[in-house]
């Protein structure tokens, strides 16, 4: 063989080696999210959560992959520990059956209203409520009552009140806004993401306040965080370095998509660490 030959070889083989080599450094984040749930996410990946699941995955140097389903009973069971996934966007810090990350925002349950109203509506003590047509959100199959609901029926406030189931046509926050946005509510009680979303796009002049209801027995805010399986401790430790990284881009999109924050210490609520 002459010495051309094999010095092209040798070149060939040199490829081959650095294409094997990417092959088996390439590395895959897949996210399980619903395509069509706006604030959080959507196939187009115009969500606060799509665009938070990028910026993840750019930090850790993987490729971002989705795989698309409705996310509504048995989503741990039907998600990460059917494998089907990596990790989920926006889940309560400490959920069940998942190891969380440090939350990245904490957010609560807020009052809907038009901009004219005054004072502001921040308390379901205010007295207006007694008498306001009131929209709150009904969660689940089963239609359970939010905290924000059972703050008024601890109140007696029931007749005035309006359930929204969280099936439908549109999200329940977003028909509860075009209500408040069309006259036929007062107030709309809603959780605070969605809230902001849909009162950006809203026609009328909107305003939200979080929700305050002293001495309550049930929370009305939550922190927010990134679960994966309960076993993946390694890649929960690459994303809470990832979300510090980055603590002041997923900022600016919480701002952006007018999400309302609690201010709290940072939060760790997985007691598994």
């Amino acid at each position: 063989m002459s010495s051309h030959c094999r010095d092209l070889l040798t070149v060939m083989f040199s490829f081959v080696l650095l294409a094997l080599a990417g092959q088996s450094t390439a590395r895959d984040l897949v996210v399980c999210a619903d395509p069509d749930n706006l604030p959080y996410s959507r196939a187009d990946e115009s969500g606060l959560e799509n665009r938070i699941a990028r910026l993840v995955a750019d930090e850790i140097g993987a490729e971002l992959h989705y795989r698309w389903q409705p996310l509504r009973r048995g989503v741990v069971r039907k998600t990460l520990d059917a494998r089907a996934c990596d990790m989920l966007a926006g889940v309560p810090s400490g959920m069940e059956g998942v190891a969380t990350t440090s939350a990245y925002y904490r957010s609560g349950y807020v009052f809907v209203y038009r901009r004219d109203e005054t004072p502001p509506i921040e308390s379901f003590d205010d007295p207006r409520l007694e008498t306001a047509a009131i929209g709150v959100q009904l969660v689940g199959a089963d239609m359970a009552a939010t905290p924000a609901a059972l703050a008024l029926v601890r109140r007696g406030i029931v007749a005035n009140v309006i359930g929204f189931p969280v099936y439908g046509a549109e999200p329940a926050a977003q028909r509860m806004i075009e209500d408040v946005d069309g006259g036929r509510l007062d107030v709309g009680i809603v959780w605070g993401p969605q809230a902001g979303y849909f009162v950006q796009h809203a026609r009328a002049p909107l305003a939200l306040s979080l929700a305050r209801d002293e001495g309550a027995a049930q929370p009305l805010d939550f922190a927010i965080a990134i679960g994966v399986r309960q076993d993946d401790i390694a890649l929960r430790g690459e994303l809470d370095l990832a979300l510090e990284r980055a603590r002041d881009r997923v900022g600016a999109i919480l701002a952006e998509f007018g999400v309302p924050q609690v201010v709290s210490p940072p939060i760790d609520a997985d007691s598994s660490r």
